[in-house]
């Protein structure tokens, strides 16, 4: 009958499973506009300290900074456990921290300096803080830019050389910020020591390692090993 048929073309809803992307996205969308709409929140409500302006422009560039690391963490986690998941986070994560350097940029561009190119190029000759992170700031917008499959195509295997340079404006925004917090580093360094790690953990010889570790894992769990 019809009503068979019907029944018969419907998944039971213990079957019906999400992507493994769609099913964390959530998680990733949370990452990347949270600290948005709670920076847009105490903006309102006027709980941005004495001075609005750098309270900004310090927190959209710590969120750049932690959206940076989460991105470069997506390949160490998959290197380290065999989850392949993360590695679809790479670029959302990424345009989020571009992103929020784009705000903190314009902040800086805009409410500090009115969009004065005479006074900011001066600035930038006698504070070298600012030129590193400008120079960050160049190459995350190359990085941004060329991020899409088309470009990937179309640069093939230079589209890989040209993305490690992710961890080149990785060191370059710690050492902005060493520069622009002066007195106390251990928190820049500290995340500094982060992204060396994480790049250590993708070196040919050390990713070797821990495919070599998983596959003997893996060997050793297998059912047709155990007495």
């Amino acid at each position: 009958t019809g009503q068979s048929r019907y029944q018969s073309a419907m998944l039971p809803m213990d079957r019906i499973t999400l992507p493994k992307f769609a099913r964390y996205q959530p998680f990733v969308l949370i990452a990347g506009l949270i600290p948005l709409a709670w920076l847009v929140f105490d903006a309102l409500t006027g709980n941005l300290t004495a001075n609005p302006i750098q309270a900004v422009e310090q927190r959209t560039g710590r969120y750049a900074l932690y959206l940076l690391i989460a991105s470069l963490a997506c390949t160490p986690i998959y290197i380290v456990s065999g989850w392949s998941v993360p590695l679809r986070w790479r670029r959302p994560l990424g345009l989020y921290a571009f992103m929020y350097a784009v705000i903190h940029f314009l902040t800086f561009l805009g409410l500090d300096y009115g969009f004065d190119l005479g006074l900011i190029w001066a600035d930038v000759a006698g504070k070298r803080y600012i030129f590193v992170g400008a120079t960050a700031f160049i190459i995350l917008l190359l990085l941004a830019l060329t991020s899409t499959k088309g470009w990937q195509r179309r640069l093939k295997r230079t589209w890989t050389r040209l993305h490690r340079w992710v961890y080149a404006a990785g060191g370059l925004v710690i050492v902005h910020y060493v520069w622009s917090v002066k007195a106390d580093t251990r928190v820049p360094l500290a995340w500094g020591a982060v992204i060396a790690l994480l790049l250590v953990l993708r070196l040919p010889s050390v990713k070797r390692w821990f495919v070599t570790c998983r596959a003997r894992r893996k060997i050793t769990q297998s059912p047709t090993l155990r007495p």
